[in-house]
Formats: structure tokens, C-alpha cells, sequence
């Protein structure tokens, strides 16, 4: 893979065993990656190569502005805005952008802004075949992945389809500079945490682990300065470029008991996706500390910590990030709740998934207490 521009591959695995133990099977997944600065200037070009000639721009009511500038440069392509995606990708959202598709016979889809838009983006490529350009603006990284987590009556569900992959990800770096500081940290522990959970998947294989802990040292070393200099290009650049790994390694490999953890939490609650990730994250890796220790190893060494989940967790703090699942609207009740439905047809996981100790991470992610390892 090159981070000029060219084509790049995502992937799907399966294995005989862990990468730790010798036999792993990688299949590439072929997209087009365009990364650099000023790479935005090229959507034109993508969409007639995508043979696109009437294209919907999805955006976030925030992104507005943003999506129309960019859309010019889809010139006589455009036909089309829409404003609505939120997060969690809520079903009735798709609904109503996909009336908008039939409705002005769209034939290619622009999806601009973070996981939400890009989740939108997904959504509607699902149910209509269409070509999908994705051009990311956060570190989300969920552009990388053939998973999309839709909610509906307040219940988030996962489906998996290499449909779901865009066919071109453009990725700008000058697309960032404007992202704030705060929503830069959150979402760049939301991409670290694609990485961590990377090191202990069942089908984990070295390729992925080396993108994993590449991607958490140039995330790690960019969220600090960016805090500082958010206008920093090398700073922006290193963390897109991490996050474009971290997303890699959400596609390539299965997720556990962080992931179910932040879906069960964000569809019930409806908490803010990526301060979610970046709350629960430390305690999801002192949970399975103790049956993934060469996982946390790389994860402390990428980090520059003696301890992987308390170097998550000092991170967070450093880069002034909400440390309680209470300080995001989630309800002292839900605890229970949660951690009933976090059991239920749980992720495959280093360390069994038992209602107890999971009732006590999610109390403890709840009030915001350092990790606390077995």
C-alpha cells in the first residue's frame, strides 16, 4: 500500500489460528485512496471515472457549508445536498435520503464529513447499488471498513458487506485543519481503538498488527500537537495517516468486547460516538489485559507507556477528553441495562464475557475511575 496517490487495499482475513501463532490467511480488497493535500480538487475527476452524472452530496447539518463548496467541484454532476445524517445512522434518516435519490434519479453518492456521513453513505450504497466516494474530515476511519452499525428504536446493529466499501476514499489532509481540537482527540482514541482491539482478533495476522501499532504511534504523536497548533499540517497529516491505518485494521479484522461495549452504549443512550470510544476504551483493555498480553505490549510500546491501559487512559486526560461515560448523558440506571445487552450474542474476546466484571467495567467507565486491571 502507498499513501501517494493510488490504489489501496483494504481486507478481509481468515485464519487457521492467531497471527501469533504462525497461520494466517490475508485477502486484499481493492479501492482507490487518494491522500495527500488539496486531493479534494480531484472529486471531479473521481466521479466521472466512477462514470457518476448525478450526484448527492451527504453531509451533517454542521457540514452544510462545507458540502456545498465542495460540491462544485462536482460541477454539472451536482444534483443534489443532503443535510441530514446523524449519528448512530438512524434508519429513519436512510429513509428519507433514500427519497431523495429516487426522486432526483441520483446515480453516485458524495459522502463528506465523519462516521456519521460516511455511515449514511454506506447505508444508501447498500440499498441501491451506487458508487460511493467517501472524503473524510475526521479520524473515524469508518470509510475503510465493509461495516455499517445502523440504529432503529433505539437498538444498533452491525451488518458486514464488501459492498459497504466506498469505491474511492479521498482522503484531504487541508480538509482537517478547520477540525476542532476536542472533536480531533475524540476522534482520533475512536481510531486508536480499531487498532488495539486489531492486536487480540481472533484473526488478527502480522500485516494488521503492524498497521495497528503504526497507526497508534503517528495518532499518539499528532493528538498532542494538535491540541497545541491545531493548524499544524504535519501534525494533521500524521494523524490522517493513522487513522487511515487504524481504519484498515477495523476492516480487515474482527472487533471485540470494545466495540459491542460502544455500540450497546450509543444505541441505547444515544452518547456521542467517539468520546464513547475514547471513555471506554482504557477499561474494555484493562478487561482483557491479562489474555492479551502481547496485544497490550504493543499497545504500551506505541503509547511510550510502561502500562497499555492506563497509558489509554492517561492519553485521554492529556488531550482533555470527557473520562466519564456521566459527564456524556448516560444515566446512573442504564448501567444494568447495558450490561445485560453487552452480554447478548457477544463479539468473539481474549477473556470470556461474564455480566459481572462487565457490570463493573461499565460502572466504572460510568464514573470515570482510572482502569482497573484483574
Amino acid at each position: 500500500m502507498s499513501i501517494a496517490l493510488a490504489d489501496a487495499g483494504g481486507a478481509s482475513v481468515a485464519t487457521a489460528g492467531n497471527a501469533g501463532k504462525g497461520a494466517f490467511a490475508y485477502c486484499s480488497q481493492q479501492y482507490r485512496v487518494l491522500f495527500g493535500a488539496g486531493t479534494s480538487g480531484r472529486l471531479g475527476e473521481e466521479a466521472e471515472r466512477l462514470g457518476i452524472k448525478r450526484a448527492l452530496v451527504l453531509t451533517t447539518s454542521e457540514q452544510h457549508d462545507l458540502g456545498r463548496r465542495l460540491g462544485t467541484g462536482l460541477s454539472d454532476r451536482l444534483a443534489g445536498l443532503f443535510t441530514g445524517a446523524r449519528m448512530h445512522t438512524p434508519v429513519e434518516v436512510t429513509n428519507e435520503a433514500l427519497r431523495v435519490v429516487e426522486s432526483r434519479d441520483i446515480d453516485g453518492l458524495v459522502a463528506i464529513g465523519g462516521g456519521s456521513t460516511v455511515g449514511l453513505g454506506k447505508a444508501l450504497s447498500l440499498r441501491t447499488g451506487l458508487p460511493h466516494i467517501a472524503m473524510p474530515t475526521t479520524y473515524a476511519g469508518s470509510e475503510m471498513t465493509p461495516i455499517l452499525g445502523e440504529t432503529s428504536n433505539g437498538i444498533k446493529t452491525t451488518q458486514h458487506s464488501q459492498d459497504l466499501v466506498p469505491d474511492t476514499v479521498i482522503y484531504d489532509v487541508d480538509l482537517t485543519l478547520s477540525l476542532p481540537p476536542h472533536i480531533s482527540a475524540a476522534s482520533g482514541l475512536n481510531a486508536i481503538a480499531h487498532a488495539v482491539e486489531a492486536f487480540y482478533a481472533p484473526n488478527a495476522n502480522p500485516l494488521t498488527s503492524l498497521m495497528a501499532e503504526d497507526g497508534i504511534v503517528a495518532l499518539a504523536r499528532a493528538l498532542p500537537r494538535i491540541m497545541v497548533a491545531p493548524a499544524d499540517p504535519g501534525a494533521r497529516r500524521d494523524a490522517l495517516y493513522g487513522a487511515w491505518l487504524c481504519g484498515i485494521c477495523l476492516g480487515a479484522v474482527g472487533m471485540s468486547l470494545h466495540h459491542k461495549l460502544c455500540h450497546v452504549l450509543g444505541g441505547m443512550f444515544n452518547l456521542p460516538h467517539a468520546e464513547t470510544h475514547a471513555i471506554v476504551l482504557p477499561h474494555a483493555a484493562a478487561y482483557n489485559a491479562a489474555a492479551a498480553p502481547e496485544a497490550m505490549t504493543r499497545v504500551a510500546r506505541a503509547l511510550h507507556s510502561a502500562n497499555a491501559p492506563q497509558g489509554l487512559f492517561d492519553l485521554a486526560r492529556q488531550l482533555g477528553l470527557p473520562c466519564a461515560l456521566a459527564d456524556i448523558g448516560m444515566p446512573e440506571d442504564g448501567i444494568v441495562r447495558a450490561a445485560e445487552m453487552a452480554v447478548r450474542k457477544p463479539y468473539a474476546n481474549p477473556r470470556p464475557i461474564d455480566h459481572a466484571p462487565i457490570e463493573q467495567l461499565i460502572a466504572a467507565a460510568w464514573r470515570g475511575d482510572a482502569p482497573a486491571q484483574d
